[in-house]
């Protein structure tokens, strides 16, 4: 099995995609690739398909899109492995289970560089923090189970899977930064914060890698750029910790500069909290 949700649904079994054309059963098998080697209790997979309008029928054409996705299983594994269908897609108490090899998902292998990323952050080991984030990073082929139609249960997931992407992506830049690389970043910044308009985080690792590229100014006017946006859209001004950053740009503050070494352990937002 090969399973990617990292982008465009993908599942494939001996080199045969299993994935099917109709929406519902393609969801199902998205849910279940989501969670691979997790249980997923009926009354889950019920939900996330017809949510609260559940209809009276919903357990038969449950088990009936079940039935379909073992089809596909089976004409991919051949006729040597015909009890392979349910053993993959796994009946258990309650529920199913979708049964994958270590490896083989691509989730656990994002999680797998995060875990290992952050690690090396915790150690200090800038290069191999990069170095793994960016393979995390990597492993998206685009935005996740673009092209599946999600319910409840897949849209919360989806929500922490991006939220958790552009978490990654801040740890990444962050030690990036704090390895000299400002000028290198200065193009992914500014297109990130025209994606993200209203990130602090975002924003302030721009003005950081501006202000050490020898352009201040451009940092003060990102600063007001987002203020602008906050105060029209939210009626909010930025936070306090980014109110001191734009002080510090004024004040040519020697803490903006990178150490030797480019060792200074907090992120750019922090510098300045109180």
């Amino acid at each position: 099995m090969d399973i990617k949700v990292l982008g465009p649904l993908s599942v494939e079994a001996c080199g045969q995609s299993i994935v099917p054309s109709a929406g519902k059963p393609r969801q199902i098998l998205a849910l279940l690739s989501v969670y691979a080697n997790q249980m997923l209790p009926v009354p889950t997979l019920m939900e996330e398909i017809w949510g609260a309008q559940m209809p009276r029928s919903a357990l038969t054409t449950l088990q009936t899109y079940i039935l379909q996705l073992r089809r596909r299983l089976a004409a991919a594994y051949g006729p040597q492995a015909p009890e392979a269908s349910k053993s993959v897609l796994a009946t258990r108490y309650g529920g199913y289970v979708l049964e994958a090899q270590p490896g083989a998902v691509d989730i656990h292998e994002y999680d797998r560089l995060v875990a290992a990323g952050r690690d090396a952050l915790d150690a200090g080991d800038d290069v191999e923090a990069s170095f793994l984030l960016r393979e995390a990073l990597a492993v998206w082929r685009g935005p996740a189970l673009v092209d599946v139609r999600v319910g409840p249960i897949l849209e919360i997931e989806l929500a922490r899977l991006e939220e958790s992407r552009l978490g990654v992506l801040e740890r990444r830049i962050e030690a990036d930064l704090r390895l000299g690389r400002h000028a290198e970043l200065l193009t992914e910044l500014t297109e990130l914060t025209a994606r993200h308009p209203l990130h602090e985080g975002l924003h302030a690792q721009c003005m950081a890698a501006l202000y050490r590229a020898g352009r201040p100014w451009q940092a003060l006017e990102v600063y007001q750029g987002l203020r602008a946006r906050l105060v029209e859209d939210l009626g909010l001004e930025p936070s306090p910790r980014l109110q001191k950053l734009q002080q510090a740009v004024l004040a040519s503050d020697p803490a903006l500069d990178l150490e030797r070494g480019g060792r200074r352990r907090r992120p750019v937002l922090d510098l300045f909290a109180a």
